[in-house]
């Protein structure tokens, strides 16, 4: 039957039971505010009883590892969003850069000093032997020399940019892969001993929030708490306590920096998160804008030299090319593109050799409206390429919009579930301390019974 030192045991083991729920609440409070914490709930368990006289005695109550309100799926589905919605603010980003070069609006681009030039060779063709016509030709191709170079030359800037901003990335994956993985072999070893790991399991989830937003990653769980991190080929990031960097080379073949993995190089594979973005504009998005670029410049120069070759200049000589001749590989032709007289007189405008004809200008003026550029017109041409990165924009927003949506969603989730709520707190605290409370009531009153106890053996 139970005693007044058995009673004591059991208001004993309560007010350690009570103080630690409360140390727990307690903690729960204080990071409330905290990013990736997941609260924990107090398990109070009922002691073993004991048996006297064949008659179960309770013992109290004991407190268990707390236990911690996690849903692992739901942090992987955020992670994942995650990762998608890090390549398209990357990707936003830089296209919003790539399109401000093309703002006809704010006089940026080809459009206007591509129309500028058909309109001076169709002005000189009303008077094929004014200098001064002749001279508005000249300038207005330079003109359009200046705009491809300005659009080359910008493009390839923000393609430099990238390749720090990848370099940069990289650097910023190797720290997170590190910390992780110090964490991660924290986390096994605690677990391992059969401690509570959920302060270091809460920073993992955290450093891996930020890593998923710069690169896609994959989760496996090796046992024992830890995870094994992977990128989405199956290129490891961290496994245990060892992880895994990346590093970076120059390509020899344009100098971009590509990376590579344990020698491997992995660029290619790399598509999702914030790296993902940077190298899909970089080597994609700015490399086809640059294609086509030096494909409206190849078309106009060539043809317009093959046509200027055809007639005759002011002074009755055969005529020779209007322009620089591009490079025969195409690529390069925007950043080379100029004119190759400065002479108005050896604009070739005539047909027959005569100061007054204008047969050869207006052939010259007709390839405005002809496929000269991969089949389309140069102004064609120009505004599909000018169409396809709006495009690309626009759909990019709205898929960020999505994934925004459902990001929100999921963290409010996992708020819902993990997050730490005050006003539950302050009821578990107040609940636990009445607890408390109550079991140092017991103690003192079996204190004064042990007392009155005592005294009545000395009456």
């Amino acid at each position: 039957m139970g005693t007044l030192s058995a009673s004591l045991n059991i208001a004993l083991a309560s007010l350690t039971a009570n103080d630690g729920a409360i140390a727990t609440t307690s903690n729960n409070i204080a990071n409330v505010n905290t990013p990736g914490y997941a609260r924990q709930i107090p398990q109070l368990q009922e002691s073993a009883p004991i048996l006297a006289n064949g008659v179960a005695v309770g013992t109290g109550v004991t407190l268990g590892r707390p236990q911690t309100v996690r849903d692992n799926v739901l942090q992987l589905r955020i992670s994942q969003e995650a990762q998608q919605g890090g390549q398209l603010d990357a990707f936003l980003s830089s296209m919003s850069q790539v399109q401000t070069l093309f703002n006809e609006a704010s006089g940026t681009g080809l459009q206007q000093p591509l129309s500028a030039f058909f309109n001076s060779l169709q002005q000189l063709s009303t008077d094929p032997s004014n200098l001064s016509l002749r001279q508005g030709v000249i300038s207005a191709g330079q003109n359009l020399a200046n705009a491809f170079h300005q659009l080359s030359g910008g493009l390839s800037a923000q393609q430099q940019n990238l390749n720090l901003r990848v370099n940069q990335t990289a650097g910023q994956i190797n720290e997170l892969t590190t910390q992780i993985a110090q964490v991660n072999e924290q986390v096994g070893e605690l677990v391992a001993a059969g401690q509570d790991a959920n302060s270091f399991i809460s920073q993992r989830d955290v450093l891996l929030g930020k890593l998923s937003n710069l690169i896609q990653v994959n989760q496996i769980d090796a046992g024992n708490g830890r995870v094994t991190l992977t990128t989405g080929e199956g290129t490891p990031l961290v496994v245990g306590g060892q992880s895994y960097d990346f590093t970076t080379r120059p390509d020899p073949a344009n100098g971009l920096l590509q990376i590579y993995s344990q020698g491997t190089n992995i660029t290619s594979q790399i598509t999702a998160g914030e790296l993902g973005g940077q190298l899909q504009v970089r080597d994609q998005q700015i490399t086809s804008v640059l294609s086509k670029l030096d494909d409206i410049a190849f078309g106009i120069s060539s043809s317009f030299n093959t046509q200027s070759q055809a007639g005759f200049d002011l002074n009755g000589a055969v005529g020779g090319n209007l322009f620089i001749p591009p490079p025969a590989l195409v690529a390069g032709s925007a950043n080379s593109f100029g004119m190759a007289i400065t002479d108005p007189a050896l604009i070739a405008a005539s047909s027959d050799g005569t100061a007054g004809s204008n047969g050869n200008l207006n052939a010259l003026v007709n390839l405005s409206t002809q496929g000269i550029v991969n089949g389309q017109t140069p102004l064609s041409y120009y505004s599909n390429l000018i169409f396809g990165i709006g495009n690309a924009i626009s759909n990019a927003t709205t898929e960020q919009t999505s994934v925004n949506l459902v990001s929100q969603q999921l963290a409010n989730q996992r708020g819902a579930l993990s997050g730490v709520s005050l006003d539950e707190e302050a009821a578990s605290l107040v609940k636990f301390q009445q607890a408390y409370e109550a079991s140092a009531r017991v103690i003192t009153i079996i204190s004064d019974l042990t007392l009155a106890a005592v005294n009545l053996g000395k009456d």
